[in-house]
């Protein structure tokens, strides 16, 4: 077990290597960072250890590669919040030494201190090098105000490099990051949608439709994770020197497309869920007849033409034919019409189960109408009865 688990280890390096090295994507800009880190820190190095001969060159790169963050603003807020506490701290140790004269009592004096400093909501995870920095201080015995003066500049030194090197030399960004995860919610719908489709005319069971209702209380998991990359996109512009210069494309949809998508998935969590009691010898609802579900499978299919067409909208997979997304949403409405009219056929326990998948996918059609991306014209509606 030992050794697979090795070995599945090891291939999942193997991939992420060669997609470093053969396209771009999130393994490449992680290598990039990483390269770019060691560079600040051995610039930093050749500033102070080989050039200056700082007595704390060991500062310098230290400081410098942690600043080396995922976003130039976040680079800025960590090299502020390492320079006030490395400064905090080294005070703090040199007060302590000098109010005791005694390197274990200094200690049990300042590290309670250092560490409620560090544990400010307002340091985030910077905050253990008050009580690092404090360390140092008082085991290498460098509480001069000489030794002082240099752990601030060697500090600050790093800080500019780390800084500098992050924002200047390949500033990163989250745009394609943000772009792949939005159109990752519509093509796994239309793939839920799609085999819901295909399957449900062989007849289905119960294992079957809770493995359909499982793949759509996932859909939300994709909701947060496209929320957490709006954020890093708009993170990754603040302060950015390259942000006027980059490549944008198309403007990413607002947030009410994620606001609709959010419906569009609490709607198809519940169509399933209904799929999935109606069906089985412990089934709590009643299921319809086969014929009146007749038209649910193209229904199904058009709202899957849908979200493919929005998916290739957005940068994802082109569907393997050409989608008229006014089209396919006048196909739905019509299957979904035929669909409505079978719940007056039905006896008042088939009744509720019908009447219940009509109500979602009715929501779940205006709401993919509200999630329309493009030039707008108010919400999607069922077209016109023709006589």
């Amino acid at each position: 077990m030992l050794w697979r688990r090795a070995r599945w280890e090891a291939a999942a390096v193997g991939r992420s290597v060669q997609a470093a090295v053969t396209r771009s994507g999130p393994e490449r800009d992680l290598a990039v960072q990483a390269i770019k880190a060691a560079a600040a820190a051995v610039a930093a190095w050749a500033v102070a250890g080989w050039w200056w001969s700082a007595p704390l060159a060991l500062m310098a790169p230290w400081t410098a590669i942690v600043l080396v963050q995922s976003t130039v603003y976040r680079s800025l807020r960590a090299g502020l919040q390492q320079v006030v506490l490395i400064a905090g701290g080294t005070v703090l140790a040199a007060l302590a030494h000098t109010l005791t004269g005694d390197t274990m009592a200094a200690m049990a004096l300042v590290l309670p201190v250092t560490m409620l400093l560090g544990n400010y909501a307002r340091f985030g995870d910077q905050g253990v090098y008050a009580s690092t920095t404090a360390l140092f201080v008082l085991v290498y015995g460098s509480f001069s105000g000489y030794d002082i003066a240099h752990r601030l500049l060697e500090t600050a030194l790093g800080a500019v490099i780390g800084i500098a090197v992050n924002a200047l030399v390949l500033p990163p960004a989250h745009l394609r990051a943000a772009r792949d995860t939005l159109f990752r919610l519509p093509r796994d719908t239309a793939a839920l949608l799609r085999d819901m489709a295909e399957e449900m005319p062989e007849g289905y069971d119960r294992p079957q439709a809770q493995e359909w209702h499982i793949r759509a209380r996932r859909l939300p998991r994709l909701l947060d994770d496209i929320r957490n990359a709006r954020t890093w996109q708009r993170e990754s512009d603040r302060f950015n020197p390259a942000r006027r210069m980059r490549r944008r494309g198309p403007e990413l949809p607002s947030t009410d497309w994620d606001a609709s998508w959010e419906r569009i998935a609490e709607h198809l969590s519940t169509l399933t869920g209904v799929l999935a009691e109606a069906i089985g010898d412990e089934a709590r609802l009643r299921p319809p007849s086969g014929e009146a579900l007749a038209d649910l499978p193209e229904l199904l299919h058009a709202l899957a033409d849908v979200c493919e067409g929005d998916c290739a909208v957005l940068g994802g997979d082109r569907p393997d034919r050409r989608v008229d997304r006014g089209e396919a949403m006048g196909h739905a409405w019509e299957a979904h019409r035929r669909l409505k009219a079978w719940v007056s056929h039905q006896d008042e326990e088939t009744a509720v189960s019908l009447g219940g998948l009509v109500s979602e996918l009715q929501q779940t059609l205006y709401d993919l109408g509200d999630a329309m991306i493009g030039p707008r014209h108010g919400p999607w509606a069922p077209p016109p009865r023709t006589a």
